[in-house]
């Protein structure tokens, strides 16, 4: 059973450490948003959600890069190639909040669903799309 496991991890452990970052990428996501949200800013308000949102994803991208850099994608890109490295990331990230941030302005005004449901929704669809820019454009290995 447990070389099973060792197998299926070694084949898929792209992929698995990938979901695992992306966990905790979204879990700073999340708590950081909620704590702006509850403790700094005004409760209700559409420009303290979007605030609340853009803080968070700084945050996020910030610990998401150098966890993916090192744990999902193993890069050991150094000078000019980290610097196109974090810069391609971040465009990427980039990309993906302003999916976000249109998804969330979507979701809270004129289809009224709860900011908090909301979050956790959207959160979804920009794992996916982080790890295909990732994989294919950020930490795209040479043959």
């Amino acid at each position: 059973m447990i070389n099973r496991i060792t197998e299926l991890y070694k084949k898929y452990k792209e992929i698995i450490n990938y979901v695992i970052v992306g966990g905790c990428t979204t879990v700073v996501s999340i708590a950081s948003f909620y704590i702006v949200r509850f403790f700094i800013l005004t409760k209700d308000n559409q420009l303290h959600i979007q605030i609340a949102t853009i803080i968070s994803w700084i945050l996020a991208v910030l610990f998401a890069f150098f966890a993916n850099k090192k744990y999902v994608f193993e890069s050991k890109k150094k000078g000019k190639g980290l610097l196109l490295e974090m810069i391609k990331f971040f465009l990427s990230r980039l990309t993906t909040l302003l999916i976000e941030m249109i998804s969330m302005w979507i979701l809270t005004s004129p289809l009224s669903i709860n900011d908090r449901i909301a979050k956790i929704l959207v959160q979804f669809i920009i794992l996916v799309l982080n790890y295909l820019f990732s994989k294919l454009f950020v930490f795209k290995k040479h043959t």
